[in-house]
């Protein structure tokens, strides 16, 4: 789920970027996913499937 969710975000800020429409919400978005998937494979834990 989490692997969905950070592609998701992705894609957005991909759309964001060439839109440029909600940039910033769209890119303190993207970092919130890259904090959630670090912080994911820093403590070891496995998403459910």
């Amino acid at each position: 789920m989490i692997y969905t969710l950070i592609s998701l975000l992705v894609l957005f800020w991909l759309v964001g970027l060439v839109a440029h429409v909600g940039g910033g919400f769209i890119h303190g978005l993207l970092v919130l996913a890259l904090i959630v998937f670090v912080f994911d494979l820093v403590t070891g834990r496995r998403a459910s499937v």
